[in-house]
């Protein structure tokens, strides 16, 4: 492909590498670098005056740092004359702040947007953002993607009774995500409702659904410390599941997460590679990643060619 460019961040270079792999390209030199007062340095190291530019970096590791590098990358892209920029975002940072839930609350992901575009990003790919309407924060075009492509092939590939099984949402705002892909697999669906105290803390969890005698398929955009999904795994066991999985795009996994997952009823906990898993891997044996490298890469091939990425939301050659 001609006039594009692809460089990565350094939250997560790995990824960053296995797109431009499937691009048929090289990664673009870039080096970043801290001053002593930890102020962020990053330098373009080519020329990309007139370039498709894409710019790689995941909401993951130090956020704010990666977030801060970013923006630079994104601004020096710009003053240097390229035509376009896109921001490849895979997961999106502070997306749990979407909403104003209290009094004072601050609107963190619309703050991100605003910086994205005041950097001079000309459009973003991210994927399964916390909540759709971030797309609306935005005054340039955000092309949302899902992982579900991926999560079918991994499902019909690695569970034996996949027909015989229930995608569950561990609560109500993961439905309509668990109903997709409860209706391309034609299987039956369950809703837990939680009820909670505080941040990162159930109080209460309620079935509605069947799963006696089934394989429990938990769905979800994203764990942080696994309080929700392990308690919902031990609803699904008491319920009288015969075996139950967790299916997550984002998996942070900060905290207590790993130490959960390890003593949980899982058979597996399966993300995809939006965030690093390589050191999580290591430690706990339940985790499994599923590479959405090729879903990025078809986006950016289709944006280059003025194609339509929405195929994408439930097409994908992997």
């Amino acid at each position: 492909m001609a006039n594009i460019k692809i460089f990565g961040g350094s939250s997560h270079q790995d990824l960053s590498q296995k797109i431009a792999y499937r691009l048929g390209l090289e990664l673009g030199k870039v080096v970043t670098k801290k001053f002593s007062n930890q102020e962020t340095c990053v330098e373009i190291g080519e020329s990309v005056q007139g370039e498709d530019v894409y710019i790689v970096q995941s909401g993951c590791g130090e956020i704010n740092d990666s977030l801060m590098e970013l923006l630079i990358m994104i601004d020096a892209c710009k003053i240097a004359s390229a035509s376009r920029v896109t921001a490849v975002i895979p997961c999106f940072p502070y997306a749990r702040q979407d909403k104003k839930d209290k009094s004072r609350a601050p609107i963190s992901a619309k703050l991100v947007a605003n910086m994205l575009s005041v950097a001079g990003a000309d459009h973003i790919i991210t994927m399964d953002l916390h909540a759709s309407q971030i797309q609306g924060f935005f005054d340039i075009p955000v092309d949302n993607l899902y992982a579900e492509p991926a999560v079918l092939k991994w499902i019909r590939e690695n569970i034996s009774e996949w027909r015989n099984c229930t995608v569950v949402s561990p609560d109500a705002g993961g439905a309509k995500r668990a109903t997709s892909i409860a209706h391309r697999l034609h299987v039956a669906f369950a809703l837990i409702h939680k009820e909670r105290k505080k941040a990162n803390e159930v109080d209460r969890m309620v079935l509605v659904g069947d799963v006696k005698d089934r394989v429990a398929i938990l769905v979800d955009d994203m764990a942080d410390t696994c309080g929700t999904i392990c308690h919902a795994a031990d609803k699904l066991l008491s319920a009288g599941a015969a075996r139950v999985y967790a299916i997550l795009t984002h998996g942070i996994f900060s905290g207590p997460a790993l130490a959960r997952i390890n003593s949980a009823c899982f058979e597996a906990v399966v993300v995809t590679n939006t965030i690093p898993q390589e050191d999580k891997m290591k430690h706990c044996s339940k985790i499994q990643a599923i590479d959405i490298s090729m879903i990025l890469a078809e986006a950016i091939k289709r944006t280059h060619n003025g194609e339509s990425v929405s195929y994408l939301f439930s097409h994908v050659p992997l």
